[in-house]
């Protein structure tokens, strides 16, 4: 039996970006621009899966017309979805620039409050997911529920033998590592939080992966923004750069390094091929304002150089 993938979004949302020419207060300030994305990290997880020819199902809390929206913007890309109605409604984040000063406001809002009877059901139909199988669970908790969610799916994601993938900024982390996740994805500032360091040199976040790796979690794909990304596991590390470009949104990019990375191991590729195209992929979207359509990534992959190490 094939294995299934699935992505967990537990909070997320419709972004709304629009641009005004000016932003005065007490007035009507009529826009230039808008656009409407259906959001959350591992939304951007199952699209860019999509793209790169991997089905998968998409888990996670929804409530009222908002969350319809996700599902059927998902389902209109042919992605499944299994997710949780809940009270309330799924959250809007508003994005406005500002072309006058050519600032950015962002605004974002909490979304409904979880209730318990609804993580049980989340961690029942986790339950059932079967050996092999793979989840990734990604982005920021919603009100409710409490951080230790994380090591209970870690808890029955070691019971189930499912390969759990881990993008989250918070610091029970450490907590999960007894259950060996497949994959940890942190950007550098959520790796220097989980350390209580404030900045990290190249050196020191290498370290920090290593010390992941030891305490249990089985690889860890780092992403270092405009310094590009590592892969590290047991056996050594994988460090590559960034390919020059205007950067116009990092909102996504590491949702997307992240989708290509698993993509491309499920599709056999070696680590250093999966690291190469996900950080050509991750700067893809950094460039443009919603995700990639990869319609630029083999002319950005020259730019990248690996360099690979054995510990």
């Amino acid at each position: 039996m094939m294995v299934k993938i699935y992505t967990c979004t537990m909070n997320m949302a419709i972004d709304l970006f629009i641009e005004t020419p000016e932003l005065l207060p007490n007035t009507v300030n009529r826009t230039s621009d808008d656009e409407i994305q259906a959001n959350g990290k591992g939304i951007n997880v199952s699209l860019i899966l999509k793209q790169l020819g991997i089905d998968n199902t998409a888990l996670g809390f929804c409530g009222g017309f908002t969350g319809r929206y996700i599902a059927e913007f998902l389902n209109q890309k042919q992605i499944t979805t299994d997710f949780i109605e809940v009270d309330g409604i799924t959250r809007i984040n508003v994005f406005t620039k500002v072309q006058a000063t050519n600032d950015e406001y962002k605004l974002v809002n909490q979304g409904p409050k979880i209730m318990a009877e609804e993580m049980k059901v989340l961690l029942d139909r986790i339950s059932c997911l079967k050996a092999g199988d793979y989840l990734c669970v990604s982005g920021s908790l919603p009100q409710g529920v409490p951080e230790d969610i994380l090591v209970e799916i870690s808890k029955i994601c070691e019971a189930k033998q499912i390969n759990l993938i881990l993008d989250t900024s918070a610091k029970i982390i450490h907590k999960c590592l007894p259950y060996h996740p497949f994959l940890l994805k942190p950007n550098e500032q959520e790796l220097s939080s989980w350390f209580g360091k404030e900045n990290l040199t190249i050196a020191e976040c290498l370290t920090c992966c290593k010390q992941l790796v030891a305490k249990g979690a089985k690889q860890v794909l780092l992403s270092l923004g405009e310094n590009g990304g590592v892969f590290v596991n047991e056996k050594g590390y994988i460090l590559g750069n960034s390919p020059k470009g205007v950067v116009v949104n990092t909102a996504c990019a590491g949702d997307t390094m992240l989708a290509t990375f698993l993509a491309e191991r499920l599709k056999q590729k070696t680590e250093a091929q999966a690291l190469k195209l996900s950080l050509a992929a991750g700067s893809s979207t950094a460039f443009r304002r919603g995700l990639t359509d990869f319609s630029d990534v083999d002319q950005l992959l020259w730019q990248i150089e690996l360099h690979e190490e054995v510990f």
